[in-house]
């Protein structure tokens, strides 16, 4: 009888957990809305340009370019067919990582199934068009390989509040973006320059296999995003109006598992506001209530900046800058400097991340920069790789702007509305140019545009063996989370000038 005892124990300690894992996919399934139904396969044409309809899809040196316009439904159909392969990449990157960090499956199960408890209504937060969308996109993923994770559309919702996600994490991999604004007489013709480093450590499919959005969204101001195959939202973009902005990580007040992803507010910020002013007042409507902290920086084409500081619960604070200011020079890294300076988990990332050290450095080479600064100007600065005072640093070391582990880079003149986005690997690449003018009209033809796109030439660090022999000794990233420490001048690989 004792024995039957310890049997029946054991086997309701083994069968216990994946009762309960059960019953957490049943209790918390997110479903689909309603959508009206879209169809067609993608058409191969010339120079590897895939057409589904008005959309697009097309290799422009080592960078994606697409557009997707109309309904929800059509602009998510459009989403997964034409990107159907680079969404598997993606996603099946996304599931290596999770695998390679955490490698004991029941532990992953039990983190799954805790963000599955604690987001069971983070779709509740999206507009009603981006919930048809995802669900249109999550059709047309088909076959989709990854149905054994969660079903496709549930598990669309959760990669599109990844950022989110990510964010209510103590160590996230997105503390670590620099950006820098440039108007007036700081730069070239008085154009109104936002530069941008976006750091996200997750896996280099994300930075070879980037993209250019080119999105005409029924009823909405035309707008291009800089992200990647899949990603519904926005982190990096701008809209024929010339309103640019890009989102940074930070942290400030509680995370929370309802409102509204970041990502897609900046999508409806780039789809209705015309500059900075309307940006603002949309941050700051409760519709778009936030679920982590965050900083935004906008710029428009009339030179305004700002930096807009969200976190949950509190009121939004809004840094502004421009000429018309007095301040033709504006920096960005990843900590509070408003009423969430003194927040806890703010100080900690000053602390404990490198945001201070490229602040330090960021804040001098503004400063040395001399007026009418060009796009050529603006890279140089995102592909410093010195600390503070010049100091040598060693290739990779997070404490430098370029720590080598962004994603992507982008330079976005919002008086010309251009864009200037890295090739890879990271910002050692050239720089393409993408017109939105000419791309953003909806009469734009990709068939007879065969002309190879202006760029910038690449960093001669990727030449020079430097970046070879940092690969080879398996792409080290010192500096680590304590990033305010001072730089070791003797431990440097970087050449002159980096």
């Amino acid at each position: 009888m004792r024995h039957r005892r310890k049997l029946i124990a054991a086997a309701a300690l083994l069968v216990a957990p994946a009762l309960a894992h059960l019953a957490v996919g049943a209790a918390t399934r997110i479903e689909p809305p309603p959508i009206r139904a879209t169809a067609g396969e993608p058409a191969a044409g010339p120079a590897g340009l895939r057409v589904l309809g008005p959309a697009y899809a097309r290799p422009r040196g080592r960078i994606l370019e697409a557009r997707l316009a109309g309904s929800p439904e059509e602009i998510g159909h459009q989403h997964g067919r034409l990107f159907y392969p680079e969404m598997v990449q993606n996603e099946g990157t996304l599931y290596d990582q999770f695998r390679r960090y955490v490698p004991v499956a029941p532990l992953r199960w039990l983190l799954m199934d805790l963000s599955r408890l604690q987001f069971r209504g983070v779709d509740q937060g999206m507009a009603d068009g981006v919930r048809r969308e995802i669900a249109a996109q999550a059709r047309a993923f088909a076959p989709d390989p990854f149905d054994g994770v969660l079903p496709t559309y549930h598990r669309f919702v959760f990669l599109q509040s990844l950022y989110d996600i990510a964010l209510s994490f103590e160590h996230s991999p997105l503390i670590g973006c620099t950006s820098f604004a440039l108007t007036g007489g700081a730069s070239a013709g008085g154009h109104a320059l936002l530069a941008r480093n976006f750091d996200f450590e997750a896996g280099p499919v994300f930075d070879e296999g980037k993209a250019v959005f080119l999105v005409h969204e029924a009823g909405k101001i035309p707008y291009a995003s800089v992200a990647w195959p899949g990603l519904v939202g926005a982190v990096t973009g701008m809209n024929a109006e010339g309103l640019a902005l890009v989102v940074h990580g930070g942290r400030a007040g509680e995370p929370r598992a309802a409102g509204e992803p970041v990502v897609h507010t900046m999508r409806a910020v780039l789809g209705r506001a015309r500059g900075v002013d309307e940006a603002l007042a949309l941050l700051d409507d409760p519709a778009h209530a936030p679920m982590v902290s965050h900083l935004v920086m906008l710029v428009d084409a009339a030179g305004e900046v700002a930096i807009a500081e969200r976190a949950p619960g509190a009121p939004l604070h809004a840094r502004r800058g421009g000429a018309r200011r007095g301040s033709d020079r504006v920096p960005l890294t990843n900590h509070f400097e408003g009423p969430l300076a003194g927040d806890p988990r703010n100080q900690r990332v000053e602390a404990e991340t490198s945001t201070h050290a490229r602040r330090a450095r960021l804040d001098e080479r503004l400063a040395a920069l001399p007026d009418g600064v060009t796009v050529e100007g603006a890279v140089d600065v995102l592909r410093d790789r010195r600390g503070p005072g010049g100091a040598p640093l060693p290739l990779g070391d997070r404490r430098a702007i370029d720590a080598l582990i962004a994603t992507h880079a982008v330079v976005m003149d919002a008086t010309a509305r251009v864009l200037w986005v890295s090739e890879g690997p990271h910002l050692a690449g050239r720089f393409l140019r993408f017109d939105l003018g000419r791309l953003l009209d909806p009469a734009f033809d990709p068939a007879l545009d065969a002309a190879e796109p202006e760029a910038l030439p690449e960093d001669p660090l990727l030449t020079s063996g430097d970046y070879a022999a940092w690969e080879r000794a398996g792409s080290p990233h010192p500096g680590g989370e304590r990033g305010a420490a001072a730089p070791d001048a003797g431990a440097s690989t970087s050449p002159p000038g980096g």
